[in-house]
């Protein structure tokens, strides 16, 4: 029987109390506030993967100790310590616990649908975005989303390599299955709105080409934020004809491809693109659709690192009030691109997602998505924890607060905490995260160089099989 929520403190506003009430609520799994048994039921049964009700691997059970492995493990040995953990949680319930054998877990984790983890993901994601506060937003009205793209391995299985090319200079048998993704990011929350991957190379497998199968997750008045890779005449007039205006630094090759018609200022004028011919990719019907001019703004400016030669920055964007976005606004708003990289790290080195460990296509996008999930979930408590203490979300250090969230997770989970200390324990919590913050470091300049020696195994330069084979000879 769940216990009652304490009434959290008048200064959370409703839209992040359901965050702060995850810290009160003194239940056993996590984000039970914010990833309730109602919504799983709810897109799970859309997607028709609900299970179990009436067992021990409910869809809910299972969803949340996946949850814990991407946040815990390492996903090392994962499963047999997600199995644990239900066990532990049914004992603390009074419940009876599964046995001890991965094998029912497995199977149960199997009939989650990507497309539900998806949905459920972009959905917490939305919620936080519409709940930011107006100063967290850029120029205190546009919702700035920021572009990037990454690469992620995976096990080398008939199944993944069918659908996942390894690198062409690698052997059969010696590198990994390769995956590209592109993702849209929050420049206000942090968390990622949307993502897509897909083969790492063949037709239709660039940066590009997948940020166009997400062109529908943009908003009317959005601003994407993105790098010259993506500077392109095409996707920047899609992205205008339906309302998304762009930022995004110049291509080295465009530099004569355009036509200068009026200035706005010092390195700030207007210039007009003229329309390339049909790519291969687009159809005639949606080429007739594309403009045959644009009219966009170009601007320059100065950045200067102590010890480092001065670089020129030509931003092209489809903002073109210089009265309201001034030359400055612009370069402060590529400027805080950087983050996205920032936010793909934390990706792959706090929840390793450099390297997924499941060997079929399928249980790889589920993977995939329940990181995003998790990573989503930890974005919104930190974001909860800078509402209540006045900060910004991104000023909230991402790696201490999933080390928080799991260390007050373990404590609640056990029982430990009295109900009567729920709420100062709580609160106690988040002030803790908020107090961790990041980007406030001036004047810190490091070497790009490791001090401690390390022995390195050899590279593999045969199939494991063949390997194998040799030292078997060898012990004769």
């Amino acid at each position: 029987m769940a216990r009652e929520v304490p009434e959290a403190p008048a200064r959370v506003s409703g839209g992040f109390r359901s965050v702060v009430d995850v810290f009160l609520s003194g239940e056993g799994l996590p984000f039970s506030q914010v990833l309730s048994a109602e919504r799983i039921e709810r897109i799970c049964r859309k997607h028709r993967c609900l299970f179990g009700l009436d067992t021990i691997y409910s869809t809910s059970v299972v969803l949340w100790a996946f949850l814990s492995q991407v946040l815990r493990d390492g996903k090392e040995a994962a499963c047999q310590a997600a199995v644990a953990r239900i066990v532990a949680w049914r004992c603390e319930q009074g419940l009876e616990p599964p046995t001890a054998d991965t094998g029912d877990y497995c199977r149960a984790r199997s009939k989650l649908v990507p497309g539900a983890l998806r949905e459920i993901s972009c959905e917490v994601a939305e919620e936080l975005e519409q709940a930011a506060e107006p100063d967290w937003l850029w120029k205190g009205k546009h919702h700035a989303k920021l572009v990037d793209g990454f690469t992620f391995t995976m096990p080398d299985t008939p199944a993944n390599r069918a659908d996942y090319s390894q690198i062409k200079n690698q052997k059969p048998g010696v590198g990994q299955p390769i995956a590209r993704a592109a993702a849209i990011v929050s420049l206000a929350t942090g968390a990622i709105m949307n993502l897509t991957f897909g083969a790492f190379e063949g037709k239709q497998t660039g940066e590009t080409s997948l940020l166009r199968t997400l062109l529908g997750s943009f908003r009317t008045g959005d601003v994407v934020v993105m790098d010259r890779y993506y500077c392109s005449y095409m996707l920047l007039a899609m992205l205008l004809g339906q309302g998304t205006h762009a930022c995004v630094r110049k291509h080295r090759y465009r530099q004569n491809s355009q036509q200068r018609v009026r200035r706005l200022g010092e390195h700030d004028h207007l210039v007009v693109w003229q329309r390339p011919e049909r790519p291969k990719w687009m159809d005639q019907s949606l080429y007739q659709q594309i403009p045959k001019t644009m009219e966009l703004r170009e601007v320059c400016f100065r950045v200067v690192v102590p010890g480092y030669r001065t670089q020129f920055i030509e931003v092209i964007t489809t903002l073109t009030d210089a009265g309201e976005y001034s030359r400055e606004d612009l370069a402060n708003l590529y400027g805080f691109r950087w983050n996205a990289e920032l936010d793909i790290r934390s990706l792959k080195s706090t929840l390793n997602l450099d390297h997924v460990r499941c060997k079929t296509p399928a249980m790889v996008e589920s993977e995939v998505w329940t990181t995003i999930l998790g990573y989503n979930l930890i974005r919104t408590t930190a974001a909860g924890a800078a509402q209540l203490s006045g900060r910004q979300p991104r000023q909230i250090s991402f790696t201490a607060t999933c080390q928080y969230v799991l260390a007050a997770w373990m404590q609640i989970s056990s029982g430990w905490i009295k109900p009567e200390h729920m709420t100062p324990f709580g609160l106690r919590v988040l002030e803790q995260i908020a107090g961790c913050e990041v980007a406030n470091r001036p004047g810190r300049i490091e070497p790009r160089a490791v001090k401690r020696r390390r022995d390195r195994f050899k590279l593999m330069r045969k199939p494991r099989h063949e390997l194998r084979a040799d030292l078997y000879k060898v012990l004769g």
